[in-house]
């Protein structure tokens, strides 16, 4: 099993047309394999080492970094774990060695028995989301942009206008991973639970015409 720590909750909060202050949510995965996923902007290099530091972790105990997808809030920081193995969106590597997995035809990356990569592309069409089963056997998605926030549930248009590549496919890939999921950790906002009634919100939305 492994130990789920959300380091810090992501936000985002539209200023005015042109500006907006947002960060995304960065999570440790502690266990057989030690993962950070989601590494922030370039300018939270001290706050990852801080954080890590409370779970008495250094850069340099990260097996993987999985960057849900590749926007510049969500790789920032990417380059302080250089012992471990990268993949950011549907791209695997290691130093200069890059390893074609095929998430494009649907097949999930395993990590190991509690922590498995899946493609979820709607946010960007290379997105990714991590399903890890925690201490208390229960599936914890981490989901990048997949879900922007809580709030996002009921109103679609805050996903939406966080951008959108698929709109089809991302609302599919939404309803996927909350049948799949118990718990989710959004992309910019706090964890939250996985209800029958977020299920059924989901999936009517499938088929709602973008």
């Amino acid at each position: 099993m492994c130990d789920i720590v959300v380091m810090y909750d992501g936000y985002s909060n539209l200023k005015n047309k042109h500006e907006m202050k947002a960060n995304c949510s960065c999570t440790l995965i502690k266990g057989f394999h030690n993962i950070v996923v989601d590494t922030m902007t370039s300018w939270d290099r001290d706050k990852i080492i801080l954080a890590l530091k409370k779970e008495d972790l250094t850069v340099d105990d990260i097996s993987y970094v999985i960057s849900t997808h590749g926007h510049s809030d969500h790789i920032g920081n990417n380059n302080l774990f250089l012992k471990a193995k990268h993949i950011v969106g549907f791209s695997v590597s290691f130093k200069d060695d890059y390893y074609l997995h095929p998430f494009d035809e649907g097949e999930e990356f395993k990590i190991n028995n509690n922590v498995k990569v899946i493609p979820t592309p709607g946010h960007t069409l290379t997105d990714v989301t991590v399903l890890v089963i925690s201490n208390s056997k229960e599936t914890v998605a981490l989901t990048g942009d997949l879900f922007e926030k809580f709030e996002d549930i009921e109103d679609p248009g805050i996903w939406l206008d966080a951008g959108s590549e698929d709109e089809v496919l991302q609302r599919k890939n939404r309803s996927k991973v909350a049948q799949l999921a118990d718990w989710i950790v959004p992309g910019h906002g706090p964890k939250f639970k996985v209800t029958d009634e977020i299920r059924e919100i989901l999936l009517k939305q499938i088929h709602i015409q973008s």
